[in-house]
């Protein structure tokens, strides 16, 4: 399985979104600190989520809140996430 589509099923299954993007952008990192290089990329991630578990939180707490349930992906390879997380309406 992707990572990319490993992040997906961990957001969707934590958060129920309404909306959850998971962009590999690693491509453009490379040769960057934390690139694996050879062409392998899945560790520089642009993820978007629109949940209601968002709503009434600040933007770092609904970042912590991401970070929690990737942990593990964070710990093993994921080198970056650029997160735009939003509750329904906004």
């Amino acid at each position: 399985m992707k990572r990319a589509d490993l992040i997906r099923d961990k957001l969707a299954a934590a958060l129920h979104p309404t909306l959850v993007e998971v962009d590999d952008d690693s491509a453009r990192h490379a040769g960057h600190m934390g690139h694996p290089g050879h062409g392998h990329g899945e560790s520089h991630f642009n993820v978007r989520v629109v949940a209601p578990a968002f709503a009434g939180k600040s933007r770092v707490e609904r970042q912590r809140m991401v970070y929690f349930i990737l942990d593990a992906e964070l710990k093993n390879g994921v080198h970056a996430l650029a997160l735009d997380c939003k509750a329904p309406g906004e």
